[in-house]
């Protein structure tokens, strides 16, 4: 399996060489050496292990998910590095794994001198990611029986959580239909608008991943002055945060099933609250004259902050990390607020990062529920989603999940400040590569970049992007003791 995962890369890594063909940056020849050298070590694998069983249960497939991302991640760095474009192992391999786990976080000062072929590979990885992760969503986390996405499974139609439906594979298909459809109608979408051919499949790539990375030094704020590509950029992130099913539903015809899904509507709630407190801080409070990042705007007007507020929002919530503006210098209130958003994510079984929607829901549910069962102990109040109970042990798993993450961002700050990360920069760290957003606070926020980070700082915080974008409990698990023993 992992064979076939570097062979897929490789074929990536070969589609990147045309484009850099196309555009005749110079470095074609290296973006194909990096894909051949790769297709030929998967080939290896393959056929060394071509006579093993094939059978995967919960302990192979933690390690297949797992490795099969840091494996993703040491070979992605070969363009990088053979182009040399990032010659540096560390920084190659902090910008790969940045976008193998959709964070977007860049260690590159100058994007825009970057060769076209990379900054396409760059996007790339962005976008096999996220696909990755929608595969993950549906065929492998629910046969591990990870939390939150029981409940995922129970939705789509194929996966059940003790072994892989036959269906699985066509659920698979037609999300993955889904995905490359809505890439392809963002591209064409942004190209419309004013966008070059280049500029627009790159940001199709990354909205769609919820990655981040952008072809511009400046992000999105490059296009400032067209309101119209940030509104369609807008669309796509709540698409992509949004749980691929119900797209799949959506297509079917079936809209009942997205107006009743509790998920999708406190996302929705969420998404248009959030927007309503931060443009009206921004009206009528923010000092925003040296916010915008590249283009002089007219902040006065309602829309301008109504959008630039919706854009950021919904960029942290799907943990997309876009930028339009500085919004650490809105108001402390909105930086803080901003903050806060990294802990939330979007829906389950969508592309985005972060704790997800869902597991809010249920925490908060089951929080109220508390008081019932403080005042009636011996009643059985269960925890009810869709309208359906939920067993307790996926509560339990919620909790512990909840539990697990607030710990990793505690060890994960305490770690950058060992490294002397004055304390917003180190909180801010871990928190969005924790959440995979991108975009931190302090000397890493929204308009800097992490060139600046320790070479240490860099491999840790790669770290935390890797447990934060599966899950926590995929990797964590390989650390323990009982995880090796013989069953």
């Amino acid at each position: 399996m992992l064979g076939l995962l570097l062979l897929f890369n490789g074929g990536f890594m070969l589609l990147s060489a045309l484009i850099s063909f196309f555009y005749q940056d110079g470095v074609t020849l290296s973006i194909c050496l990096a894909g051949i050298i790769t297709s030929l070590i998967g080939i290896l694998c393959m056929f060394f292990t071509r006579l093993h069983e094939k059978e995967i249960n919960k302990r192979e497939g933690y390690i297949v998910v797992t490795f099969g991302w840091v494996i993703m991640s040491l070979s992605g760095t070969l363009p990088y590095v053979f182009t040399n474009s990032i010659p540096e192992f560390t920084n190659a391999f902090f910008e790969t794994i940045s976008g193998y786990t959709t964070t977007g976080a860049s260690i590159l000062n100058d994007i825009e001198a970057v060769p076209k072929g990379v900054l396409f590979w760059r996007s790339m990885t962005h976008w096999i990611g996220g696909m990755g992760i929608i595969v993950l969503a549906i065929a492998i986390l629910p046969l591990l029986g990870i939390g939150g996405m029981q409940l995922f499974a129970a939705e789509a139609p194929g996966p059940s959580t003790d072994k892989l439906h036959p269906r699985i594979t066509d659920t698979a298909k037609r999300l993955w239909l889904i995905y490359v459809g809505y890439t392809a109608a963002e591209t064409i979408l942004l190209t419309a608008a004013g966008m070059s051919f280049f500029d627009a499949i790159n940001h199709a790539l990354c909205t769609l991943s919820t990655g981040g990375f952008s072809t511009k030094n400046a992000s999105v704020a490059y296009w400032n002055g067209q309101p119209i590509i940030q509104y369609i950029i807008i669309l796509f992130m709540f698409l992509a945060g949004t749980n691929f099913v119900l797209s799949y539903f959506a297509f079917k015809g079936k809209v009942q099933k997205i107006i009743h899904d509790e998920e999708f509507k406190l996302y929705f709630k969420f998404i248009a609250v959030f927007t309503i407190v931060a443009a009206l801080v921004i009206y009528f409070r923010a000092d925003v004259s040296a916010s915008s990042i590249d283009h002089p705007m007219v902040w006065g007007e309602g829309e301008s902050a109504f959008r630039h507020s919706l854009f950021q929002v919904l960029a942290i919530v799907t943990t997309t990390g876009f930028v339009t503006a500085d919004y650490t210098l809105w108001t402390p209130f909105l930086m803080v607020f901003f903050f806060g958003l990294m802990f939330l994510g979007g829906s389950a079984g969508s592309t985005s990062g972060g704790v997800k929607v869902v597991r809010h829901l249920i925490l908060i549910k089951n929080g109220f529920l508390e008081f019932k069962r403080t005042l009636h102990p011996h009643a059985i109040v269960p925890v009810r989603y869709n309208k359906k109970a939920i067993n307790r042990f996926i509560v339990f798993n919620v909790l512990a999940f909840f539990i697990l993450y607030m710990l990793s961002f505690i060890i994960g700050s305490l770690g950058f400040s060992i490294m002397g990360i004055e304390f917003k920069s180190a909180v801010g760290l871990a928190a969005s590569t924790l959440g995979n957003v991108g975009p931190a606070l302090g000397d890493y926020g929204p308009v800097n970049n992490y060139a600046g980070l320790p070479s240490l700082g860099k491999w840790w915080a790669s770290f935390l992007m890797l447990i934060g974008r599966l899950e926590l409990f995929t990797v964590l698990i390989l650390f323990t003791p009982f995880f090796w023993r013989n069953r």
